[in-house]
């Protein structure tokens, strides 16, 4: 499924409309390039399960941030700074992916430890000025509940 993303309010509420779907389990894959609104779609996801008010940094320099919601235990990685994929494995992250709700920035750094079961979104920089295009590929149960996401 591809969307255009019309600015960063855009962005946000898709953020929110995963937050929707997401169950604990659940991984969420988010590629793009630097300033493709990886962080702004993460913080609209978090902030929809948690509070509006959620402070959120980015955890470019620790790697991982966590937060609390009904659901579970939400982990928000940004990998951009890891150094090969076997460090992922002493940031908790295989207890992450079993227990808990994943974000992931920069997942290609994951190597062969990302798993297969997740929902990939891939932003780009769309035409128009602050306009994103966004591909979402659901692989295993994110293809059942994934649903219409234009909702």
């Amino acid at each position: 499924m591809t969307l255009t993303l019309a600015d960063e309010a855009a962005t946000r509420r898709l953020g929110e409309r995963l937050a929707d779907r997401v169950r604990p389990g659940d991984v969420i894959a988010l590629w793009g390039t630097l300033g493709t609104g990886k962080s702004t779609l993460a913080r609209a996801f978090i902030r929809a399960l948690t509070s509006p008010d959620e402070e959120v940094p980015s955890p470019t320099f620790t790697l991982v941030q966590q937060y609390e919601c009904d659901s579970g235990l939400i982990w928000h990685f940004d990998l951009y700074r890891l150094e090969k994929p076997d460090d992922a494995l002493e940031l908790d992250i295989e207890e992450a992916f079993a227990d808990g709700i994943c974000l992931i920035e920069w997942p290609d750094q994951l190597g062969r430890h990302l798993p297969k079961r997740r929902l990939d979104v891939r932003l780009e920089t769309g035409d128009a000025e602050g306009e994103r295009r966004v591909t979402l590929t659901a692989h295993g149960i994110w293809a059942d509940h994934m649903g219409d996401l234009t909702e």
